[in-house]
Formats: C-alpha cells, sequence, structure tokens
C-alpha cells in the first residue's frame, strides 16, 4: 500500500452501487477504480494491482467466488471483502473458506462497509508482522508465554480454549468460518458443535456478559470474530 491514497477496486454489475460506492469511499480519502464484471475486473488488476478489492459474488460473466479463488490460486493476497444478498449464508461461507476477508451484506451502510476496509487493510499489515502481545479492550493475550488476562486478572484457559483464542487473535477483526477454526483446532473431520461448546466456555472466562458478548462475537450461520485490536 504505497502512495497518497489507498486504491480499491470495485466490482459490481449495478451502476447505482458502484456510483454509491465510488462517491462514499472517495469521500473516506481513498483511490476508487470500477468494473462491472469479471473480465473488466481481471484487466483492472491486471493493469493497476489494487490494495483492496470489494466484491460482488453475483457477477454477469463469472461467479464471484470463481474470481477470489483464480486470484488465490495465482498467489494474490490483497484484501478482498465481497458483497453479498443478506440470505445467502452458503454463498459467503464459500468465499470466505475461498480466501475472503470479510464480508457485507446488501442493503449495507457506507461507514460500515469503510470500517470493514479499515479493518481488513490493519489485518493484512498485522500478518505481515505479528506481535507478540495481543491486546483489545481489557482483554490481551500474550502470544509467546501463552498468557490470557481481562482487566489485568489472569484468565486459566483449558488448551483448546486457548487454541481456539489464539487463532482468532492472529486473524482479529476477521470473521473465521466453522470449518476454518475447527481444521485448525481439531482437524476437518471434527463436528461443529464441539466448537460451539468451547466458544461457550471461553465466553464465560473472557466475557463480562457471556451472552452479550463484547470480545468474540457471532456472525449467524457462519462463525466468529475476534475485536480487532487496539
Amino acid at each position: 500500500m504505497t502512495g497518497s491514497a489507498v486504491k480499491l477496486l470495485v466490482v459490481d454489475d449495478e451502476p447505482p452501487i458502484r456510483k454509491l460506492l465510488r462517491v462514499g469511499l472517495t469521500a473516506q480519502g481513498y483511490e476508487v477504480q470500477e468494473a462491472a464484471n469479471a473480465a473488466a475486473a481481471r484487466q483492472s488488476v491486471a493493469d493497476d494491482m489494487p490494495d483492496l478489492i470489494v466484491l460482488d459474488l453475483g457477477l454477469p460473466d463469472t461467479p464471484g467466488h470463481d474470481l477470489l479463488q483464480e486470484w488465490r490460486d495465482e498467489g494474490l493476497s490483497m484484501p478482498v471483502v465481497i458483497l453479498s444478498s443478506r440470505t445467502d449464508e452458503a454463498g459467503i461461507v464459500k468465499a470466505l473458506e475461498s480466501g475472503a476477508d470479510d464480508y457485507i451484506t446488501k442493503p449495507f451502510g457506507i461507514n460500515e462497509l469503510g470500517a470493514r476496509i479499515r479493518v481488513a487493510l490493519r489485518h493484512r499489515l498485522q500478518q505481515q508482522g505479528e506481535k507478540a502481545i495481543f491486546q483489545t479492550g481489557g482483554l490481551s493475550i500474550d502470544l509467546v508465554k501463552r498468557i490470557v488476562k481481562v482487566d489485568g486478572r489472569e484468565i486459566k484457559l483449558s488448551p483448546k480454549e486457548y487454541d481456539i483464542l489464539r487463532v482468532l487473535a492472529q486473524h482479529a477483526g476477521k470473521v473465521l468460518t466453522h470449518q476454518f477454526l475447527l481444521k485448525q483446532i481439531w482437524g476437518p473431520a471434527a463436528d461443529v458443535q464441539y466448537l460451539r461448546v468451547y466458544v461457550r466456555q471461553l465466553r464465560q472466562k473472557v466475557e463480562q456478559i457471556p451472552d452479550q458478548p463484547h470480545y468474540i462475537t457471532t456472525e449467524t450461520g457462519v462463525g466468529y470474530r475476534l475485536r480487532e485490536p487496539d
């Protein structure tokens, strides 16, 4: 990410959506390029690599999932934020497992999208130089010593609880699918019920009000997200 403005590529076949994104994101200081289909998006990426892509899944020539997978298979690592219909949970999960960094549902607010974009950009920078101490609000995780504290008080976690928290911290601000977490912690054949049980136990230990989580939030039908670091 170089230069005075972060370059975004908006890929959507609806002109009103592209106009909304162009006006709103330009006002937030981004340099915005547009593509109405997958072919134009491929050409735009080849001509001038963007810092981040906002990608609609319902493109007229190539499904957004396939275009994303194509970019990841080519080794392109720019953050991708997915635009999706509100009911398309299966599509969201598929996109996240194909390498998307986040998603936002239509209709959406431009300020929310801007916030998701900032988180995705920060997450990539964090991955390039991860810190030993993760801190968000009153929750701190020493990723070297494996010490977890809430408001300065050390919390004892089971090995699996810590592993879940560690993976969430390594991808803080990004939604992680159930299958991604299961594969990281138990292996690909594990039952999602294991994950739900351990996340519930983890919330009992780190959340002030476990039923109203502040740190570990649920993305319904998709997975979990840890609050981004301070």
